[in-house]
């Protein structure tokens, strides 16, 4: 076979046209130190503040302190195989997560890895774990409700969107169920959910999610899991994960398909700032708590040896947990009205809110939940202490009729409180005052609920304005559960017009007054007759 030069020269020719040389220039440094997730490296001179590293071994690391002439980072991986003299490469990007509608409905970790074996996830793109809180002028105030579906909290301790409610109280009170009832009460409200578990069992968020599943709530909610065997860096990560997945949802145009699940407009989204117009998600995020995610970033500080304050945090513990709450708002109307929630959870030892963690984020949040021990063992689920509960949004973030009925129930529990102190010192007390005892009590049992049975806010609406006109004083207290089951079934069922009117209107009209006093007396001869009383 002969070989002719012409045609090799023009097929050489031919592969070089086009050729264009272009250098790559990594900045690669050594690690000198490795040893209790904590990788110390030289070499890296360019390095940013919470910049990602990529070592030899295929683990990435999250720059954290900056020193002269080496790098203290944290690993989010297996450090184990990572060896002194190894190769760490810088990344020139901060830490980003997966975000969009593919991830509800799954359980993912602090780096957006599906963990429930559901296979990949097809995320629409990705956002900055850490990112800036909205400035003043891209908020407006707290004007609309979140209902969390809990008698206690809807009426005495309103919740509004864009708000930060502390949830607070020794282990074992209830604080998650508190976000779980949220999480199930917003099925049909259009409100997307994050629930980030942060040093918890796996049985615990297995058993969180397989709860989830069977209310039907899973469809609208992202599980965000740091578990406790998990390492430190991941705790410290999972809350600022949750709220970038959240604020997908908040910053984007929205509309809602036929089953009330989130539809993005268009296939383009906003990677980091706001876009002007549209509509944006009412979002609503547990951080489930944020006392882990403090210990775990004390113990990163530590190995980092970064200088230990008042119980052994670092001085920046403060701004820790700030500038996560900060991201929560009430965006304006021009940057779409989207919102997001929190409900940070914390931890006390002993019913101590003086404590250094505690003190941090009740001044950071707009109000706090306190769910106090005695009363949850004496039966009182929730367990809230209305006496220094308090939520600084107020009637705000109620509907009229709700705020109406709503106004004297803390001045009532608080009065009753102390008349049951009082006769306990076996005096003997005179009629009003013994009504008032009466009361009270059954208005105590009312506020009772129990675990994933969150009430609408119309039936709330309907049990505390009837027990406020006297519609329970002659039910024995052990009935005061039965009465409330049958008289929310008679009122939607004989007097659905009511409900519908509450939910439209907000309020009762003088019409609807009298039909609701009318509907009390029905029910009150029927129930009476039926239980024999």
């Amino acid at each position: 076979m002969k070989i002719r030069a012409d045609e090799m020269t023009s097929l050489i020719k031919e592969q070089l046209k086009g050729y264009g040389s272009q250098a790559a220039v990594d900045e690669v440094g050594t690690v000198v130190q490795v040893g209790d997730g904590i990788a110390r490296i030289t070499g890296l001179t360019g390095c940013m503040a919470g910049e990602m590293i990529e070592f030899d071994n295929g683990s990435f690391g999250l720059a954290l302190n900056l020193e002269e002439g080496i790098i203290g980072s944290v690993v989010m991986g297996d450090y184990t195989t990572i060896k002194e003299g190894g190769l760490a490469k810088r990344t020139k990007r901060v830490l980003e997560v997966p975000v969009g509608q593919a991830l509800l409905g799954r359980v993912v970790d602090p780096l957006g890895r599906p963990m429930d074996g559901k296979g990949p996830i097809a995320n629409e793109g990705t956002r900055k774990v850490e990112s800036p809180a909205p400035g003043l002028a891209d908020r407006k105030s707290v004007h609309e409700p979140l209902q969390t579906g809990l008698k206690s909290i809807d009426a005495m301790i309103p919740v509004g969107r864009g708000q930060r409610e502390l949830i607070i109280g020794d282990r074992k009170t209830g604080k998650t169920a508190i976000c779980i009832d949220t999480i199930i009460n917003q099925k049909g409200k259009g409100v997307v959910c994050v629930y980030v578990a942060i040093g918890q069992k796996e049985s615990t968020v297995s058993s969180i999610v397989k709860q989830l599943e069977e209310t039907g709530a899973m469809a609208y909610t992202i599980v965000v899991s740091a578990s406790a065997s998990q390492p430190a860096p991941l705790q410290f990560l999972a809350p600022y994960s949750g709220a970038a997945m959240a604020e997908f949802f908040m910053y984007n145009t929205w509309e809602h398909d036929a089953a009330g699940l989130p539809k993005l407009v268009g296939a383009k989204y906003v990677k980091q700032g706001v876009k002007e117009g549209g509509r944006g998600l009412a979002t609503f995020c547990a951080y489930d708590d944020l006392t882990k995610q403090a210990a775990a970033y004390r113990e990163m500080s530590l190995l980092l040896r970064r200088p230990p304050g008042r119980e052994a945090y670092p001085g920046d513990v403060f701004y820790l947990h700030s500038r996560l709450l900060e991201r929560s708002a009430k965006l304006s109307d021009k940057l779409g009205g989207g919102s997001l929630t929190a409900f940070p959870v914390i931890e006390t030892q002993e019913g101590e809110v003086s404590a250094y963690i505690p003190t941090n984020v009740i001044s950071i949040t707009d109000g706090q939940i306190y769910l106090q021990g005695d009363l949850f063992n004496a039966g009182q689920r929730p367990a809230v202490d209305v006496g220094i509960s308090v939520s600084r949004v107020g009637g705000n973030a109620q509907i009229k009729a709700m705020k109406k009925v709503a106004g004297t129930l803390r001045l009532d529990l608080a009065a009753y409180r102390e008349l049951e102190a009082f006769s306990q010192l076996g005096t003997e007390l005179d009629p009003a005052t013994q009504r008032q005892l009466d009361r009270g009590a059954r208005m105590v049992e009312l506020l009772k609920q129990g675990q994933a049975q969150p009430q609408s806010v119309e039936d709330q609406v309907f049990m505390i304005k009837g027990a406020g006109m006297g519609m329970l004083d002659e039910v024995p207290v052990a009935q005061v559960a039965t009465f409330e089951k049958e008289f929310l079934l008679f009122m939607n069922s004989e007097f659905s017009e009511l409900t519908k009117e509450l939910s439209t209107k907000k309020a009762f009209s003088d019409e609807g007054e009298k039909k609701f006093a009318e509907a009390i007396g029905r029910f009150k001869v029927s129930f009476k007759a039926k239980h024999k009383l």
